[in-house]
């Protein structure tokens, strides 16, 4: 219990919570860009580029935090940390995807209730149970590990590997029905209504932070290399004008180009945060906002579908009218920041009850 504590009372990587802060940014535009503004990711400039890295990102962070090297596997502390990743992940997301329901959407309040829970995305409210479904995996898995009387890197390494075959198996319809659905299959399957299917497909990218963060010192001394961000530049440029533009490759090479790209882009942003860190503490204004944002990612996350606009006529234009990267991603991202400051606004007026504070956003 003590090793336990220690572990606690480290210090956080204030250039972490930053990057947090921004992930969710990217987020909560993306969602204004595509629920808000109704603009198809072929008519935008910026969706289907940001759409690359922003989840992937969330994931990784997620399974980079996951780790805690000190923490002592034993079937009390499996069962502790498993109920309290039940309490914060799932009663917040039930309360307020029911309420979304209510306010949000038009109709019978049942039908609109049963249709979001049967679709993959649960009305938006997937991210939260899919990131239940990671740690609920990643625990049994760090107990399991635990009890093993060799301590090597073959157990996680060989979890990642398994993750991406079942998160390549998506995108092979025609070989894998059961991920994706051949033609004639909706979105009833299982699959999609426990919303496993976006567990398979994010895996990865929690694993991928976790093996970061176990082997941190190792991965800080590759990412100083001289080599090795060149190359990285140097391969996305490629495998992203391919994702976007070229389409060379076919059948079932068709999705090397944007994995890689998903991995090599979140690497970069992580890598941009950490080099620069310096400007993302508490001593200076951005440091200090998106360290913020990045502390109350979850209240955002849950709080600012209710507050979507609702203004099709930009997506028109849009689609009318030429555009660019930049005007799509700063008006995506200036309303975002105000549904932003009003999730923060709401999620504070209700943290003023303990038990809504501890019992919608987990914090005791």
């Amino acid at each position: 219990m003590e090793t336990n504590k220690q572990f606690i009372k480290k210090p956080r990587l204030e250039w972490l919570d930053a990057l947090r802060g921004f992930t969710m940014i990217m987020v909560v535009a993306y969602h204004v860009c595509q629920q808000g503004f109704f603009i198809e990711p072929k008519v935008s400039s910026s969706m289907p580029f940001l759409v690359l890295f922003r989840m992937p990102l969330f994931f990784f962070v997620s399974g980079f935090l996951a780790y805690k090297a000190t923490l002592q596997w034993d079937l009390p502390t499996l069962g502790r940390m498993m109920a309290k990743k039940l309490r914060v992940q799932l009663i917040p997301t039930i309360v307020f995807f029911l309420f979304a329901c209510a306010v949000i959407y038009n109709g019978p309040y049942m039908d609109t209730v049963i249709e979001k829970l049967i679709s993959p995305t649960k009305g938006g409210y997937w991210f939260t149970l899919t990131l239940l479904y990671m740690f609920i995996i990643y625990y049994l898995f760090a107990y399991v590990e635990s009890k093993l009387k060799w301590k090597s890197c073959i157990p996680i390494l060989l979890l990642f590997i398994l993750s991406l075959c079942v998160y390549e198996t998506c995108f092979l319809p025609k070989q894998f029905w059961w991920a994706f659905g051949r033609k004639g299959l909706t979105n009833d399957s299982w699959l999609h209504m426990t919303s496993f299917i976006q567990l398979m497909q994010y895996m990865p990218f929690f694993l991928y932070g976790n093996i970061v963060r176990r082997y941190w010192d190792r991965s800080q001394r590759i990412m100083d290399s001289k080599w090795f961000y060149p190359l990285l530049i140097i391969i996305v440029i490629f495998c992203t004008l391919d994702v976007l533009k070229w389409h060379t490759l076919r059948f079932q090479w068709t999705n090397l180009p944007m994995t890689l790209a998903k991995f090599i882009l979140l690497t970069i942003v992580f890598m941009y945060f950490r080099h620069y860190h310096q400007y993302f503490t508490k001593m200076t204004w951005i440091g200090r906002s998106l360290q913020y944002i990045g502390r109350r990612t979850l209240d955002i996350y849950l709080i600012h579908f209710l507050f979507m606009p609702n203004l099709p006529g930009i997506g028109t234009f849009f689609a009318t009218n030429r555009h660019n990267f930049i005007m799509d991603t700063t008006l995506s991202l200036l309303i975002g920041l105000v549904i932003i400051g009003f999730s923060i606004i709401t999620s504070n007026i209700l943290r003023v009850s303990p038990f809504l504070k501890k019992y919608l956003f987990g914090r005791s």
